[in-house]
């Protein structure tokens, strides 16, 4: 079986603990339903993700160097 996550496309995904969010949500003045929202059966996604954690996505961009993203993990 292929593990999706190791493929050189697939942008870095991280969970976040919890100090992290909360900065992440007071920098941009949200709350965490307001994030977009990731599936739990991503296959890009750590195994060890649950609904309710957030997700950093950084991709490559052409404009900076590193496009960072943040997803809430739901059903």
């Amino acid at each position: 079986m292929v593990d999706v996550s190791q493929h050189e496309l697939v942008p870095d995904h991280t969970l976040l603990d919890e100090p992290e969010v909360e900065e992440v949500l007071e920098e941009y003045q949200v709350e965490r339903t307001n994030l977009p929202k990731i599936k739990r059966r991503d296959p890009a996604l750590p195994t060890e993700a649950e609904p309710g954690n957030v997700v950093r996505i950084e991709r490559d961009s052409r404009t900076t160097d590193t496009a960072v993203v943040y997803r809430l993990v739901v059903e």
